[in-house]
């Protein structure tokens, strides 16, 4: 156990960062669970701006997507939405953000959180080899997916700096932070899923937090076909 924020000298804080096409359940159920397993005391959503590894075809714009956050998490003590890729100009690239977390909350254990796909492909990241000195990193599993054994899932760019540790069941880094791979029952729900069904004009309810179902109604939202793209 981690411990509570008052037993602890420093905040253990998570960074979740994606395009929320639009945030559904599936992304809360999923935060909620790495939130009480590692005892983050809160967690950080961040909408991309500009995603330089997905296609912005049918990616509503980035207020709308930042709206649907605040809505989705208002009355979650532990979840916070942060506008800060979208006040930054060009590319949103997860180096940059993490460094604006180390820089505002400098005694913060930082722990950013990231799909198992995402993490296959971290090699095409920017600046990749320097994430895992500034923070620890928490790697999911896809809901209704198998998830492979775990000496095959570190990819061959990282290899060289991280080594498992089978005493804590996690990955070291010579900064002393940790790269682990969290299992998660989450729901299997994904954005494109929710777009097509609002795109059919049918129930979201249950897909996606109530307040955010009334927002993409009231704005008609995803109501096209360049939406499902």
């Amino acid at each position: 156990m981690v411990g509570t924020p008052s037993s602890r000298a420093t905040l253990n804080v998570g960074i979740l960062g994606g395009t929320f096409n639009p945030i559904h359940l599936g992304h809360l159920r999923s935060a909620e669970e790495v939130r009480e397993a590692f005892a983050l005391d809160r967690i950080y959503l961040v909408p991309a701006a500009q995603p330089p590894h997905k296609s912005t075809h049918g990616l509503v714009a980035a207020p709308h997507r930042l709206k649907m956050v605040e809505l989705a998490i208002a009355d979650n003590p532990f979840f916070f939405p942060s506008a800060i890729e979208l006040e930054r100009s060009g590319l949103s690239y997860s180096i940059d953000t993490i460094r604006h977390f180390r820089i505002e909350l400098p005694s913060a254990s930082l722990f950013f959180i990231l799909g198992l796909d995402a993490f296959r492909e971290i090699h095409t990241w920017k600046e990749y080899s320097h994430i895992p000195a500034l923070c620890n990193l928490i790697v999911t599993s896809r809901p209704g997916i198998s998830t492979p054994p775990i000496d095959q899932l570190l990819p061959v760019a990282l290899q060289t700096m991280l080594w498992y540790d089978p005493a804590i069941k996690m990955y070291r880094h010579t900064s002393g932070h940790c790269l682990t791979f969290h299992e998660i029952q989450g729901l299997n729900i994904s954005a494109s899923q929710v777009r097509t069904i609002a795109l059919q004009g049918k129930s979201l309810r249950y897909l996606v937090p109530s307040a955010v179902e009334a927002y993409i109604a009231e704005q008609t939202l995803y109501q096209d076909e360049e939406s499902q793209r």
